[in-house]
């Protein structure tokens, strides 16, 4: 291990130890509370463009392997965690964390207090910082910083979707197979845009019986609906995604003559703000953020899920004008789910694949399904 150096916008400066990639790297930090499943946060493309501080103290001791990849890649600026462990025991561990970060050039960085983080974030709000393995000074940090772009500057939807259509063949984890279940025969195809999509979501759309093609964001409405009035998909699932929504504009436009167009839609995270604003309801900016595997949220038959969460900002509370609220997270009363009215149009901030994670929210898959059939 060797130094690294950090350096917050709000002028705090710490040293600490780095594993994983070495250079310079800025992005925004924010805090993540899940108790497991860290190689599916570095590797959900959600995540692009921060920093993730890992509540959970100890880091690293199950490894990684190839089948828990979100994505082909790591996508996040770097993770920070209390004790990294280079040695790990899991009987599906492949490698080592450090080798996963090098290969995807992340930054870890470790022996920092998570704890005195997490709270600086919880009071005053997610930050950019800077991270260095090279640059020392604080002043050489804070000028560099200060010149970089923000986090809300960058469409980082445009590095994390696919540059080609593919099909999507595989379903849900096996635990008795330790495999993926291989997609069955469907004649009904729904289209997911790849704002910056997770495998798992993937598994769970296949795994709900539904065919699975997944297409770039920068889709052209007007094909996709000639595809739905020649019956050759029934459905179109908006992904989730990096970044603020607010700036993807050619995408609203896109997805507004979707909505117009009264086809079926399903959207999570990313794809659910659209929703919100492709209506007209723009997105606010959470003062921290929901990032964590133990969020509990209501639905409206009033049973607590327990769901995972991943996002900076929210659909704003007016929009009970034109939707139905079906979700509300428990923490803070913020809207996590809404169904819109007189269309077959609906949403969920919250990740009901949750892998891992609970389970409980896996039905919203199902829901989506029986409306495309």
């Amino acid at each position: 291990m060797q130094k690294v150096w950090i350096y917050l916008e709000n002028g705090t400066f710490l040293e600490a130890n780095s594993f994983g990639a070495v250079g310079t790297s800025v992005g925004e930090i924010v805090f993540n509370t899940s108790l497991t499943g860290y190689q599916e946060i570095i590797t959900d493309p959600s995540y692009a463009g921060q920093f993730v501080t890992f509540t959970m103290p100890e880091i690293g001791n199950v490894g990684v392997n190839d089948d828990d990849m979100e994505s082909k890649t790591a996508h996040c600026k770097g993770v920070i965690v209390r004790n990294y462990h280079h040695e790990y025991s899991n009987f599906r561990g492949q490698r080592d964390l450090d080798s996963l970060l090098k290969e995807h050039n992340v930054l870890g960085i470790c022996n920092i207090d998570t704890r005195y983080l997490t709270k600086m974030l919880r009071d005053e709000g997610a930050m950019m910082m800077i991270a260095s393995t090279e640059i020392s000074s604080k002043e050489e940090l804070a000028e560099k910083l200060s010149k970089s772009p923000r986090i809300e500057d960058i469409n980082y939807i445009k590095e994390v979707s696919t540059k080609e259509a593919y099909i999507h063949k595989f379903g849900s984890w096996d635990h008795e197979k330790l495999a993926y279940n291989k997609a069955v025969m469907s004649d009904k195809k729904v289209v997911v845009v790849d704002f910056g999509v997770k495998r798992n979501i993937l598994n769970e759309l296949v795994q709900s019986g539904l065919e699975v093609e997944v297409i770039p964001s920068s889709f052209k409405a007007d094909d996709l609906i000639a595809r739905f009035e020649a019956k050759e998909i029934g459905g179109i699932f908006l992904s989730n995604g990096p970044g603020d929504p607010l700036t993807l504009v050619e995408e609203k436009e896109q997805v507004q003559k979707l909505i117009n167009a009264n086809i079926p839609m399903f959207a999570i995270c990313l794809g659910h703000q659209m929703l919100s604003i492709a209506h007209g309801y723009d997105t606010y900016k959470l003062k921290f953020g929901q990032h964590g595997g133990n969020h509990p949220v209501a639905n409206t038959d009033n049973v607590v899920e327990i769901t995972a969460q991943n996002h900076n900002y929210n659909v704003p509370d007016n929009i009970i004008e034109i939707a139905e609220i079906t979700h509300k997270n428990l923490f803070d009363d913020t809207i996590e789910g809404v169904k819109y009215k007189n269309k077959e149009i609906f949403s969920v901030q919250h990740h009901p694949e949750a892998s891992p994670g609970p389970h409980e929210s896996k039905y919203i898959f199902n829901e989506f399904s029986k409306i495309v059939k």
